[in-house]
Parts: structure tokens; sequence; C-alpha cells
């Protein structure tokens, strides 16, 4: 277990208690099984207090007795651990085509998904809660937990929101989503703590937490799929801007591409050509009749396979990505851009691109594919959960 240098705040006797007890958790929750010298070890503070804040622990039901361990010489330490099945988190991610979900325990760990397909429903605000209230409480159901166990959801939505009011602005593919409260809707469903926030912003932590950006503090997600859009970290926090439309890539003015002025609810000019719509849209007017039928993955295969028409469609593209990441780069400065989405993820278009940056001297990001895919969204709505959690099991006195 790693040392852990910790100062004790002055303070009344109940905070310092709570304090104390947030330090031995986390370490528990990090470490796995661990003995009581362990953590005295990790913590800095005396063999007393870790005595008294894991005895308050175990009477709050968090932490386990595991018996006694291996011995070294001595006598063999008495093992404790995080009581994660205490509790479960859920994820959420919403698109235009499904609402997908992950539910784990207290430490992350996948109990369950499940993807439910909106064609055919409704797709207003009080729909697609009815939607995830439903499936949240079946799928408790088939896993034997009480809907009380359930602590925390975070919901990704595909538009600008409001973190701080859980208010989705805008959503442009699903019906009347404008000002939507969302956090306050659904909290009349759920007893737990319910969160918020912009699905890029949760691969970006996803990502972050499980895959391409392990151990980077400061890198930038772009999504290039069916939106174009980027979830932005900085110093190990998202960054939302002071409007909450930070990372909104795709409506960003490109020279021989757009000027439009940005509008909330269509999509923005960057979106045109470089999501999957506009690419195949792109390849339907310039290919024959029979090649139209393509997807999108299909004509990035054939660019990766050297067909001339699909290798210069996505050259072309690959040169607009190439210009985006420039601009952000030589504002933010990031140690790494990660691209997810079926088309930003595609071989083809980092091989494109990274000819493109080798022109470039300086201020360039490293640049991987997205590794999570589909489940980057729920997994960083469970890291979201899982930064929260020590506040929902010991709240302030």
């Amino acid at each position: 277990m790693k040392e852990q240098t910790t100062t004790t705040p002055v303070g009344r006797p109940a905070f310092l208690r709570r304090t104390n007890a947030l330090t031995i958790l986390k370490l528990l929750r990090e470490a796995g099984a661990c003995s009581r010298a362990d953590l005295v070890r990790a913590s800095g503070m005396s063999a007393p207090t870790v005595t008294n804040v894991v005895a308050d622990l175990l009477a709050a039901d968090l932490v386990q007795p595991l018996g006694e361990g291996t011995s070294s010489g001595g006598r063999p330490p008495d093992l404790i651990r995080f009581k994660a099945e205490r509790g479960c988190l859920a994820g959420v991610r919403l698109t235009a085509q499904f609402v997908s979900f992950l539910l784990t325990d207290l430490s992350g760990n996948e109990l369950d998904t499940s993807q439910v397909w909106l064609g055919g429903r409704k797709t207003t605000p009080e729909a697609v809660c009815a939607l995830i209230a439903d499936e949240t409480r079946r799928m408790l159901k088939v896993r034997r937990l009480k809907r009380d166990r359930l602590l925390a959801l975070v919901v990704g939505a595909p538009g600008i929101t409001n973190v701080d009011a859980g208010v989705v602005v805008a959503v442009s593919t699903l019906e009347d989503w404008r000002e939507v409260p969302l956090r306050a809707m659904l909290q009349r469903s759920f007893a737990c703590r319910v969160a918020v926030e912009n699905d890029t912003n949760l691969a970006a932590l996803g990502e972050g937490a499980h895959g391409a950006a392990q151990g980077e503090t400061s890198f930038v997600e772009i999504d290039i799929g069916a939106n174009v859009s980027a979830g932005i970290v900085l110093d190990g926090r998202l960054y939302h801007g002071a409007q909450w439309s930070a990372g909104e890539v795709g409506y960003l003015r490109v020279p021989h591409v757009s000027r439009r002025d940005p509008s909330l609810y269509e999509f923005g000019a960057l979106e045109t050509v470089l999501s999957s719509v506009g690419i195949r849209e792109s390849w339907r007017k310039a290919a024959n009749r029979g090649a139209a039928r393509a997807d999108v993955t299909a004509i990035l295969d054939m660019a990766q396979r050297g067909e001339p028409a699909a290798k210069k469609l996505i050259k072309q593209r690959a040169a607009i990505v190439a210009d985006m990441i420039v601009n952000l780069s030589l504002i933010l400065n990031p140690g790494l851009v990660v691209l997810g989405g079926e088309v930003g993820r595609h071989p083809a278009l980092h091989s494109f691109l990274g000819k493109e940056l080798a022109r470039c001297e300086f201020a360039v990001p490293r640049i991987v594919a997205a590794k999570l895919g589909e489940s980057a969204v729920e997994r960083g709505a469970i890291a979201v959960a899982l930064e929260a959690m020590p506040s929902i099991l010991l709240p302030a006195p």
C-alpha cells in the first residue's frame, strides 16, 4: 500500500472523525484487503486513531473483517476490506438510438449491463426518464438488489449540459429536448444521488480511468461518429467552460468549410462533414449508386486499402481533423489526444492524420485511438459516481 501524508485540520471532533474516516475509507477502496498496521503506515495516523476509525466503519457496515492474514514472522495480522457489495452504482448513456446501462458495485466492478433501443418509442424527456427508471429497477431486481442499495445514478446526455443545475440545455437529435431539468425529473423516481453530464465528457473520464488516457492529467478526447465533440481534462479535472460548452468542437468555424454562426438546435459545421452521416453523404454524392450504400466503416476500410475515391475523401477529412487538433493544441497544449467514435478510432483516419500532423514543429500531442469503445460513457459515469462515494457513504455531520 502506498504511503500517504495527511494534515489534520483544526475543527470539531465530528469533523475530524469524518476526515479521518474518509482517508481510511479511500485507502481501503484502493488497496483491497489490508491490516490496521498497513493503514497506520499509509495514512500517517496513530494506531489508536486507526483502530477507532475502523471500529466506526465496521459499525456503519462499510468494512468487513477477513480473519488472519499471512504472518511475516510475528503475530498474523487481522485483515479487513472495503465492503463493495454494500451498495451499487448505475451509469447511463443516452443516445438518439438507444439507452445503455452499466450497474456496478461500490468499487466499480461490473454487475450487469443492458441496452434498450428507442426505435418506435417516444423520446420526450418524460418518456426517456420513465424508461431509465423502469430498466434500472428491472436490473436491480434481476441482481436481487433492493432499490435503496442504489446509491448513485449518473447519466450522460448527447448535448450541452449544465452540470450544477442538472439541466440538459439542448439535444438536437431527440424530441422536445430544450432546457430539460433532467436531474430533477429523474430524482422523482430515484432516492439516490443523481448527476447529469455531457456524454463526451464522461467518455473522456472513462478513457482516463480505464482506457487510452490512464495516467494522463491533461488530455482531450475527441469523438467523431454520429456527432463531433470533445471532452477536455486539464490537471485531472473536466473543463466545462463558462457556459458549459467547452469541447463543442463540432461547431468550430473552419476555413473552406463554413463560417456559419453556431446554433444550439442544429448540427455544427464540422459535424456536417466529419460525422458518420456527413461522410456517407459526401460518398453518396461522389460515388455511383451501388457504392453509395456503403456505411462509414466500409468507406474507411476502402480508404485503408487504397481505393482512390475513398482514399481522397478520408484524406480530406483527416486534414480537417488535423487543423482542429493543431488549433486545440496551440490553445490547451495537452499531452494526449484520444480519438473516439467509429470514425475517430479507425486506422485509416489515423494513418492520414499522422502524415498531416508530421509537418507541425511544436505543440503536437500524442494521438491514440480510444480503447473502451461504446462503454466509455458508462465507465465515465461510474467514475463520477465513485468520486462522490465518500460523501454519500459518510455524509458531513
